[in-house]
């Protein structure tokens, strides 16, 4: 599965990360794309682990696809609120 594919790099993004933030101190930089893509990637992993919850308390899918839609609202109130991006044009840009 993708997840499985990906872990590998994550880890090693997050290894560079602690690197960088522990060597450099200072911003990172990212481009409006490199931002959207870290969104993306929290999201997944968040909903992933979102759905290993739902299914150990044998949620119904209603009630997951409400969760789920909750989480999205929630990291996109989070993402405004802490950098003025509002993620709805950050991907209406694609």
């Amino acid at each position: 599965m993708i997840g499985q594919k990906l872990s590998p790099i994550l880890k090693e993004i997050e290894d560079s990360l602690w690197e960088f933030e522990a060597e450099v101190g200072q911003p990172p930089l990212y481009t409006n794309d490199g931002f959207r893509g870290g969104i993306k990637i929290f999201i997944s992993v968040m909903l992933d682990k979102m759905w290993d919850l739902q299914e150990d308390e044998n949620m119904s899918m209603e009630d997951r696809s409400k969760m789920a839609e909750n989480c999205g609202s929630e990291v996109m109130e989070i993402v405004r609120k802490y950098t003025g991006v509002n993620t709805h044009e950050l991907y209406g840009s694609l």
